[in-house]
């Protein structure tokens, strides 16, 4: 009985693990945009330290408002009662120890300034690393519809290749009974491997662009992905609305947001340049000890005398050319980021108008000129270099289908990169 049961759990043991490897398989990520932006949010190292360089920004607020630690200082005087002991530290056995308790005080104002210098360099640090993750979240979106064209690119030149094969072998058997020139079978035969060479040029740019993507990811660079599923919807460009979107990169774009935080950092380090010009305290207490008892108390304000003006008005002058400095910084990214989505929406603009073209005219007229130039060939009413130019012309306009989508992509990419958000 025991033996039948080691057999049974035995068995059901080897079951268990036979199955475990397949259910333990992980689907590659890269169907979709969002797998992709998911795990690169999770993975992506310089995301990472950014976050981490934003954290750190936030614990320093507390640091800086905070008052210095206090000090405490021990004084022991007449050790040997006049020579009439060996010396001693013993408090109750010297001729009087004096304990003092010191804590440096700033001037009114001064700690909130260092808070809210503090709190602004905290923002500015958040907002890159907020600028960090558009960043990376748009490199993501770009490679993917890059992936994207090149697997369509590909399957494309795989179906004209066999259709060429097709036409190739009609070309074999029209010379074999004498209805066309041999020139005809050699030109079909440099034509597929002209496609072949294209698949290889192809598959190779694949590998590429799979690496660029996994470094994203943070995963090995041959690691698998899968085909791209689809692509994400573009707006119109009729919604694309320039004013709106002025208001909305105004509002989020990180990088503006980043130099706005520098600009009232900066004007907060003015003000308290400013403030430098008054004295700061040490406020001490000191009890002196005789023999077992507090013989008596003392009370001193220490202030620190501000002489050096020359040192002082250096500081000024600084703190507002480093104010004059973020104010220039943050005109320069506004303008650029303003250039920058007025010429992504020209181009998603007539990215759009491309693709419609070659969807509802390009491709169609395509179609119907190789329809005929194939069904004209069959008939030997016309040679085979036509019928292959008219089969370049429905390559090309699936072609320029695709390149319109890839360049509306990034385009998109680019708009939502300076917007901070997906449209």
């Amino acid at each position: 009985m025991n033996l039948h049961l080691s057999a049974t759990a035995l068995a059901m043991l080897l079951a268990l693990g036979a199955a475990a490897p397949a259910g333990a398989q992980e689907t590659p990520p890269g169907a979709t945009v969002e797998s992709l932006l998911t795990l690169a949010k999770e993975r992506n190292p310089d995301f990472a330290s950014m976050r981490h360089a934003a954290q750190a920004a936030s614990e320093r607020v507390a640091v800086a408002g905070a008052l210095m630690d206090p000090k405490f200082r021990i004084e022991w005087m007449d050790i040997t009662k006049g020579g009439a002991q060996s010396p001693t530290l013993w408090p109750s056995d010297t001729g009087g120890t004096k304990y003092t308790f010191m804590q440096d005080l700033p001037w009114w104002g001064k700690r909130d300034l260092k808070r809210n210098i503090a709190v602004q360099e905290a923002q500015a640090v958040d907002g890159q690393a907020q600028g960090s993750w558009t960043e990376l979240a748009a490199r993501v979106k770009t490679t993917h519809a890059q992936r994207y064209f090149l697997h369509r690119t590909r399957q494309l030149t795989q179906e004209l290749l066999d259709l060429t094969s097709q036409l190739a072998n009609v070309a074999q058997v029209r010379y074999a009974g004498g209805l066309s020139m041999q020139q005809e079978a050699i030109r079909a035969q440099l034509e597929q491997t002209a496609m072949q060479t294209e698949l290889v040029a192809l598959d190779g740019e694949l590998r590429q662009a799979d690496a660029r993507l996994n470094a994203l990811l943070a995963r090995d660079a041959n690691a698998p992905l899968a085909t791209p599923a689809s692509l994400p919807t573009v707006p119109a460009a009729a919604s694309l609305r320039a004013n709106e979107l002025i208001t909305r990169v105004q509002q989020r774009n990180p990088h503006l947001f980043s130099a706005g935080a520098r600009i009232r950092s900066a004007e907060l380090g003015r003000e308290l340049s400013l403030k430098n010009r008054y004295p700061d305290f040490t406020l001490s207490i000191a009890p002196t000890q005789m023999q077992s008892r507090i013989a008596e108390w003392e009370l001193m304000l220490e202030v620190n005398i501000p002489l050096q003006q020359g040192s002082r008005r250096a500081q000024e002058r600084e703190a507002q050319a480093t104010l004059e400095a973020a104010q220039a910084r943050r005109e320069a990214v506004a303008n650029q980021v303003l250039a920058d989505l007025s010429e992504n929406l020209a181009g998603i603009e007539a990215a759009q108008r491309t693709e419609q073209l070659a969807t509802s005219s390009l491709l169609p007229q395509a179609e119907l000129s190789f329809q005929a130039a194939l069904a004209a060939y069959e008939n030997g009413k016309l040679n085979f270099a036509t019928l292959l130019d008219a089969q370049r012309q429905v390559r090309q306009a699936k072609q320029a289908r695709l390149k319109a989508q890839l360049d509306a992509q990034m385009r998109l990419a680019e708009i939502e990169k300076l917007t901070g958000d997906s449209l």
